[in-house]
């Protein structure tokens, strides 16, 4: 069965940094483009950035280019998300899912627990 672990989360001060991980199986990893989403409360989930399955092409939401940095480690079927300058708008439940490609975010798979990310001074 698929399962998808997101972990590192933390309270952290704006200005700060994180690195988030996500711990992926139950599937074949290399097949699939990998995403972050967030979701703050009452709010829509959000597509955070995208990795194409080779590790070479990324895609980033415009609030966070130039800030994160998303990678994957085929090896160990990881992804992670390196959270620079991080801002109090930041704040919310961080996922990860595979997608449907790299230029389409459908999730596809159920979605696992998140990380929580808070950004507060």
């Amino acid at each position: 069965q698929v399962q998808l672990v997101a972990s590192g989360g933390d309270l952290v001060q704006p200005g700060g940094s994180l690195r988030l991980s996500c711990a992926a199986s139950g599937f074949t990893f290399t097949n699939y483009a990998m995403s972050w989403f967030r979701q703050a409360p009452k709010k829509e989930r959000e597509l955070v950035a995208t990795i194409g399955g080779n590790g070479v092409s990324t895609r980033y939401a415009d609030s966070v280019k130039g800030r994160f940095i998303i990678s994957r480690n085929n090896v160990e079927n990881t992804i992670s998300l390196q959270m620079n300058n991080l801002k109090p708008e930041d704040t919310a439940m961080y996922y990860c899912n595979a997608v449907r490609s790299y230029f389409d975010y459908r999730n596809q798979f159920s979605w696992g627990q998140g990380t929580q990310v808070t950004v507060s001074s």
